[in-house]
């Protein structure tokens, strides 16, 4: 087939990120032209199935009337306007939203703070990066801390801006930049499938129903928290993405760690930020938030992604009353938040945003949230009967295969066999697209997937290892 004219543009202007482009440059690449629910097409006219909502962003399905209306009457009005100096009818509406959306409280622990204000930015970087400056100033200003200091988890991704690297541990991602970087501390991730306490035997099963262990993983974030006290200082905060840990392979928490590790935190004075840019709105929980999935409720909460529904770059950052009213003063004392985007709380973004959330709160979306899980729970079973799926592990609408050499061993390809790129490769042969975390396979679906493309999804997935990692 002739190389598309788009195509030939893509590689002649183009740097992809997170992409070897010496790799990208050897074949024609796949461009998508429209979407239509669960389903895309590329220019050729090839249909397939978006296992990944486009980086984990689409909630609802591409094309939605609903978002599309909602965009189409803001865009009648204004497009955007300054959050500068000027206010907005459809940010205002939204932080109103997302406030109520924040504060449906069921099955919270008692004493847990109450957000009530809203800081906007672009995405899910810029929304920590806003976390941390406000924790950080918020320690200082209160007293808690004279160098605030941040404690987040060994694996931690929480975005590619120069904060958000720095509260990052992922060597591969992030180590290139460590002379730009200021210094967080690390603590091991709860990783079941692959934890040193971890004392049960491989088993065909998801590694947290297994584990035989005392969750040391909770005892090492209290002796961190303790060794910090030695020193003199407290921690301005603790940085968690809550359910699971995304970017470093699907890492999925045993029930009770995020709580208990809360509980850890704030007895030590430190803050809670918690990460729900891929997690929240629906995606890893029972509830719209995977901290209220915990009982917990953090000081921040940053969401991004699927906050417009996955069709405009928009974010925010909820915090409470406490840490807002520390940046009040008179002009003359400079206490104001210096920090801001050129098109925070644009109106473009709000009015999908608010249409997206409207959406989210439907009855129907619960009901097709609560059939996708299963569904994805039910179809899965049929990979454990190959012998390179180590672990499958599922929170919500979210599941990821971990691929090893021999499940027995749980010993894992080297990255640069390229197993799950291989894999993902084979699966977009056969109409479905997904993205690789190394060896991890991410399912992840808009929640309008039906029962039928699901079993697709993972009938392609079963045949793709089979095909690439079984035969010679």
């Amino acid at each position: 087939m002739k190389k598309h004219a788009l195509a030939k543009l893509d590689q002649q202007y183009l740097w992809h990120p997170f992409t070897q482009m010496r790799d990208w440059l050897k074949r024609e690449p796949l461009l998508i032209e429209r979407g239509e629910g669960a389903r895309l097409w590329d220019v050729h006219g090839r249909e397939y199935l978006d296992a990944n909502s486009s980086i984990w962003t689409n909630l609802h399905g591409h094309n939605h009337p609903k978002i599309n209306a909602a965009i189409r009457t803001q865009l009648a009005k204004v497009a955007h306007t300054s959050a500068l100096g000027l206010g907005s009818g459809p940010a205002a509406r939204l932080g109103h939203a997302l406030v109520k959306l924040a504060s449906l409280r069921s099955g919270l622990s008692k004493g847990q703070p109450r957000l009530a204000k809203v800081f906007y930015s672009d995405d899910g970087s810029t929304a920590i990066e806003v976390a941390l400056k406000l924790a950080y100033e918020f320690a200082r200003r209160t007293g808690r801390a004279r160098k605030p200091r941040f404690l987040s988890l060994n694996g931690a991704y929480h975005g590619d801006t120069i904060g958000a690297v720095s509260a990052g541990h992922i060597d591969l991602f992030h180590k290139a930049y460590s002379g730009m970087l200021f210094k967080t501390d690390k603590v091991m991730s709860p990783y079941c499938y692959r934890c040193q306490f971890n004392k049960a035997k491989p088993e065909r099963s998801d590694a947290r129903d297994t584990r035989n262990c005392r969750l040391e993983c909770v005892d090492e974030v209290e002796q961190r928290f303790a060794a910090r006290k030695k020193r003199g200082s407290n921690y301005a905060a603790l940085l968690i993405e809550p359910g699971l840990q995304g970017p470093a392979g699907m890492i999925v928490q045993p029930k009770g760690w995020l709580c208990r590790v809360a509980e850890i935190a704030r007895g030590h004075d430190a803050q809670l930020i918690a990460d729900e840019v891929m997690t929240g709105l629906g995606r890893a929980a029972d509830h719209l938030f995977a901290s209220h999935d915990a009982g917990i409720q953090p000081d921040y909460l940053c969401l991004a992604k699927g906050l417009t529904g996955g069709y405009l770059p928009m974010a925010a950052t909820l915090t409470t009353r406490k840490v807002f009213n520390a940046f009040i003063g008179d002009y003359s004392e400079f206490k104001t938040f210096f920090h801001g985007h050129s098109y925070t709380g644009n109106a473009l973004g709000s009015a999908a945003s608010l249409a997206s959330i409207e959406l989210l709160q439907a009855k129907a979306t619960a009901n097709k949230r609560k059939k996708m899980a299963a569904n994805l729970q039910t179809e899965a079973k049929r990979l454990w009967r190959l012998p390179q799926v180590g672990d499958i592990r599922q929170v919500g609408c979210v599941l990821a295969v971990e691929l090893v050499r021999d499940w027995r061993t749980r010993k894992p390809f080297a990255l640069a066999e390229q197993a799950g790129i291989r894999v993902c490769d084979g699966l977009a042969k056969r109409g479905v697209l997904t993205r690789p975390i190394g060896n991890v396979i991410v399912v992840m679906p808009p929640f309008c997937t039906t029962q039928r493309q699901v079993k697709k999804i993972f009938a392609a997935l079963h045949d793709s290892i089979e095909e690439t990692l079984n035969k010679p």
